[in-house]
């Protein structure tokens, strides 16, 4: 964010940016005045911002008023703020240098908080930020194999593909092609994963205010990348066979882009259906708006036939970008992700990435080649594991937080979980990382306030991992005001 004026800051925004901080040892309101001086110094807050009121401060961060109070005094005797009758608490200097004009935080967003537990690395926290977990046995064997016989010829180019590494977009065509959607290597991008591809797409289409169509929820990473790239994004509800198609036409007109996750919607986990495809694919073709498809979140969890991409239910001429990624089903620390396109649109796209970067890492590519042909078996062999998983954290749930309700998502490794009413989810989330654990309230992923009362609650973690969640999550809740813990 780009800022030179003096701000305002809500209790929502500011629980953004420092409620992730407020975890550890010590007083609570040293934690919190410890934060605030943190955000000072990284430039999050600028001389002369000013502070929200003690009162609903405290309601949004889930302390008490008390010591919300007790850290505004502790700022206030150190000279960091200022506190006039009339005028509220202000951030009165900023010690070691002068504001960051730019710091990363995307203006409307809601992923600062993620992100922040992300650069601040491991902490004994459990977090449910990410739903992954590590590499497959798979990727050490396919590094052998290309370490001992692979790697010379890759050592003797100059290392520099814009749009991917020849070979590796001619095996993600191949695959495409496969499931029934004919594909050439020249409608494939190459991608330092599935993030960089959503922001290439938005970086291509939109403009500052321009009307993107978008799934509520939707992941906060995804909603953000719109955001930074200055969409105004038009929410279309869910149901049990994916976005609604009224609505979704309703949002249509004046769009610059429509996107959506057919393939275990994230955070949700629902399937869109082949009739629902379908209608997706027309209605978009009709109103000539482009459609992105996201099918990053690929784990089918149960038996059954798998609809291929929306882009297979397209009429002729209809503009389907779809992005698919390895993270999910080998490894996240894998950065190789994908997009599918009309080729005149993946040349134009290419050339946007080198300005970015040249071209994705070549040893990751040509590790992604080997590993390719097996990502179905690897996908199969980590929904086995997951249902295990899943199966474990249901009957802990049901047996420690009875109150707590779900559907059994259809894919992906994530349940969407409703409080009980009256539960804010995220205020209940601050309690919760006091507890040890990072919540990903449906704030974050809905600003609307249609899905305050959820989170999301992912299953990637080892079973005895999954056991010490469900205590600390326990122990929240009682401390939160819900059902008692018994722990």
């Amino acid at each position: 964010m780009d800022r030179s004026a003096p701000r305002t800051w809500s209790p929502a925004e500011l629980d953004a940016v420092v409620g992730g901080r407020l975890a550890g040892p010590g007083p609570l309101y040293r934690r919190l005045a410890a934060a605030l001086r943190g955000a000072v110094r990284t430039g999050d807050l600028a001389p002369g911002d000013r502070l929200p009121a003690e009162r609903p401060l405290a309601a949004a961060l889930g302390v008490s008023r008390a010591t919300v109070v007790a850290a505004y005094d502790e700022l206030r005797g150190a000279g960091a703020v200022d506190s006039r009758r009339g005028s509220g608490t202000r951030v009165a200097r900023l010690p070691g240098g002068a504001l960051r004009p730019v710091d990363g935080r995307v203006r409307g967003g809601t992923s600062a908080a993620l992100v922040q537990r992300l650069v601040d690395g491991p902490d004994g926290m459990i977090s449910l930020s990410v739903a992954a977990e590590g590499a497959a046995p798979e990727v050490r064997e396919a590094l052998a194999a290309l370490l001992a016989d692979g790697l010379d010829p890759l050592l003797a180019e100059t290392g520099y593909h814009p749009s991917g590494l020849p070979e590796l977009r001619a095996a993600v065509a191949a695959r495409y092609t496969a499931g029934g959607l004919p594909t050439r290597p020249g409608q494939i991008l190459v991608t330092t994963g599935a993030t960089q591809a959503l922001a290439l797409v938005a970086q291509l289409y939109v403009r500052r205010g321009s009307a993107v169509v978008v799934e509520t929820p939707s992941w906060p990473g995804c909603l953000d990348a719109l955001l930074a790239a200055g969409a105004r994004p038009r929410r279309v509800p869910l149901d049990e066979d994916g976005i609604q198609p009224r609505g979704f036409s309703a949002a249509l007109p004046a769009a610059a882009l429509a996107h959506v996750t057919p393939t275990f919607h994230n955070p949700t986990g629902i399937l869109m259906s082949v009739g629902r495809r379908e209608r997706i694919a027309e209605l978009a073709a009709r109103a000539g708006v482009p459609l992105l498809e996201d099918l990053a979140y690929d784990t089918r969890l149960w038996d059954g036939p798998e609809p291929g991409p929306v882009a297979g239910y397209a009429p002729p001429g209809a503009e389907v970008l779809s992005v698919g990624s390895l993270a999910k089903s080998v490894w996240g620390g894998l950065r190789i992700g994908w997009l599918r396109g009309p080729g005149p649109v993946v040349e134009r796209l290419a050339r946007l990435k080198a300005r970015a970067d040249l071209g994705s890492p070549l040893l990751d590519q040509a590790l992604a080649v080997r590993l390719l042909p097996r990502v179905d078996a690897l996908r199969a062999e980590r929904a086995a594991v997951l249902r295990t998983r899943l199966a474990g954290l249901e009957a802990a749930l049901a047996r420690e937080l009875p109150g707590w309700t779900w559907q059994r998502p259809a894919g992906g490794a994530a349940l969407w979980i409703r409080l009980p009413a009256p539960a804010g989810a995220a205020v209940f989330s601050q309690v919760a990382l006091r507890h040890g654990v990072e919540l990903v309230p449906g704030a974050a992923t809905d600003p609307s306030g249609d899905h305050d009362a959820y989170v999301r609650l992912p299953f990637t973690l080892p079973e005895p991992r999954l056991v010490e969640l469900v205590a600390r999550l326990s122990r929240a809740w009682a401390a939160y005001g819900g059902t008692p813990s018994a722990g």
